[in-house]
């Protein structure tokens, strides 16, 4: 009897305890979030690429900036400095730092410190002082930064105390305040980089990243996940999930068989919309974005060193087509780099003739009566520029054999390709822009500018002085409809000289699980998983109910510009 008894007990005991352990798994489960990503992170710090997989990863979940983007209208607001002063002739910019700002404590450093204006100072000087001991930590590339001259535009940071810092500037900048807001502008740990120092793990800061934002970073495992946890001591209300999962899935197919499936939470470009839109329990997002697809030449290479001929193809190509067939009518054709909820957007501009009668004329000009062959680099991934460059590629193809021009098709692994983008081994590609903030410059400067040819940003390796100049002159009035002039001469400079052909201006898809609420998609930049939540479902058929002022056949609106 005693020995039934006690078996029983075991017994009872080992349920409870599965039970328990069952609670716990479904409770973390109703605590993280798993969102499928189409790509990589190249780095874990944003300040050394453009690239969007990088953006996603890391800026909104590990970094914060000095200012932000709040709101629909998009207008600057505090974040790490609680406030800032301009002075009268613009060069001068006072930040005012919060205090009680706590940096990521992790397994591989325990901060023993706050925020200061050490670690501002380090973060930007890194990027500006080529003597600096970190400049040259991975590479001494800091793309976005270059191609704006942000250098050449900063005297002098200075440290008033150990919450204010001033930036000394050498002439007054109209976009030196949106790019301390853009996800580039993050802020690092100076304490942590004199730990690696002195271990001599330099370039661990790039990889093992520390900083203040919502999430730190757990666990990564190349190619396949990204596990972040919620930073405790975040100097907001923390994040309301606990973990937050990047489940690298290349595939389009394979993250719409996990979303299906519910093994994701969240997924990046989702295809197939209908289905989506069919599921009760998911809901297709669209936010109109500031972006823009196009088709790029390199103009260091022949024949794309010849103006003629990039004319010729701008005329060969059926941009209608690509927009039906890639886009699905998703989308609006891009006549100019800039759309047209861009404030500074030239109305005057004509809309693209399709011509392939000109374009066999203005070839033969260019002395290929006959044609060539040529390469087209088409992405392997998914952008909200472009979500299909493989099959863009393919009808350019087809577009271009009717003028005799014989395209090969040419993709490499996402890193692998933006890596020989860079040093410029390409004669052509498919790529696109997301604007980093709403200014019109960031349109201009960072993928067309003689400086960006220099970071790998401009990989056109167009240059054109007057352009430049014209660019330059935009930046330093504050007249807002002399600048919208200055703009619309550098697209007249543009149209004629085509360094690129502008396809499309589209908006970015996401597809989620209706428990998941909170605003994930931004107009511009990265996602942002900080206002996230999960509510729990009762059952599988259980259907979380939308605004139906948000709502309407499953797609929801989250931001338009």
């Amino acid at each position: 009897m005693i020995y039934l008894k006690f078996i029983t007990t075991i017994l009872l005991s080992l349920l409870l305890l599965t039970a328990c352990n069952e609670e716990g798994k479904l409770s973390l489960s109703e605590r993280s979030v798993i969102y499928c990503a189409e790509g990589s992170p190249e780095t874990f710090n944003p300040q050394l690429v453009t690239s969007g997989t990088t953006i996603d990863a890391t800026s909104n979940q590990l970094y914060d900036r000095l200012i932000a983007y709040q709101g629909d209208k998009n207008t600057l607001s505090s974040a790490l400095a609680e406030s800032w002063h301009v002075t009268h002739d613009g060069k001068k910019i006072t930040f005012y730092l919060r205090k009680n700002v706590a940096f990521h404590h992790t397994d591989y450093f325990t901060p023993s410190r706050l925020l200061t204006a050490d670690d501002v100072i380090f973060s930007f000087k890194r990027i500006i002082d080529t003597e600096h001991p970190y400049h040259l930590v991975s590479g001494g590339n800091y793309p976005f930064f270059q191609s704006v001259s942000f250098s050449d535009l900063i005297d002098e940071i200075e440290k008033i105390n150990d919450h204010t810092i001033r930036f000394h500037l050498s002439h007054a900048d109209n976009s030196f305040l949106a790019n301390l807001a853009t996800d580039f502008a993050v802020i690092l740990s100076a304490e942590y980089a004199e730990q690696l120092a002195k271990q001599k793990a330099k370039s661990n800061i790039d990889t093992h990243p520390i900083g203040t934002g919502p999430f730190k970073l757990k666990e990564y495992r190349v190619g396949s996940l990204i596990r972040f946890y919620r930073h405790e001591r975040y100097w907001q209300e923390p994040a309301q999930i606990e973990q937050l999962v990047f489940d690298i899935t290349p595939s389009n197919t394979g993250r719409l068989t996990k979303l299906l499936a519910n093994e994701c939470d969240v997924t990046a470009y989702p295809i197939a919309h209908e289905k989506i839109i069919q599921r009760e329990d998911l809901s297709l997002e669209a936010v109109t974005a500031l972006n823009v697809g196009y088709f790029g030449f390199n103009v260091k290479k022949a024949p794309f060193d010849n103006k003629l001929v990039r004319q010729a193809i701008s005329y060969a190509i059926n941009k209608k087509t690509l927009l039906d067939t890639v886009y699905q009518g998703k989308a609006e054709m891009a006549n100019s780099l800039l759309p047209k909820t861009s404030w500074a957007f030239d109305e005057s501009i004509l809309e693209q003739e399709f011509n392939p009668i000109l374009a066999k004329s203005l070839l033969t000009q260019a002395g290929y009566s006959d044609g060539f062959t040529m390469d087209l680099w088409a992405m392997p991934i998914q952008r909200p520029y472009n979500p299909n460059a493989i099959t863009m590629a393919k009808l350019i193809q087809s577009d271009l054999k009717k003028i005799d021009i014989k395209v090969n098709i040419i993709s490499y692994e996402w890193n692998t390709f933006l890596k020989r983008l860079k040093l410029g081994e390409h004669q052509s590609f498919l790529l696109g822009w997301s604007a980093d903030n709403p200014d019109p410059d960031n349109f201009f400067t960072p993928i067309l500018s003689c400086s960006a040819t220099q970071t790998g940003s401009n990989t056109t390796f167009w240059c054109n002085q007057e352009y430049d100049a014209i660019i330059k002159k935009a930046l330093q009035t504050t007249n807002i409809n002399q600048r919208k002039k200055y703009y619309a001469q550098a697209m007249a400079i543009l149209t004629q000289a085509v360094p690129l052909i502008p396809i499309a201006h589209s908006k970015r898809y996401q597809a989620r699980g209706n428990n998941v609420i909170g605003n994930i998609l931004t107009p511009f930049g990265g996602i942002n998983f900080y206002h996230v939540a999960k509510r729990k479902l009762t059952s599988k058929k259980t259907v979380v109910k939308q605004n139906p002022q948000r709502r309407k056949n499953n797609i929801i609106n989250t931001g338009v510009n």
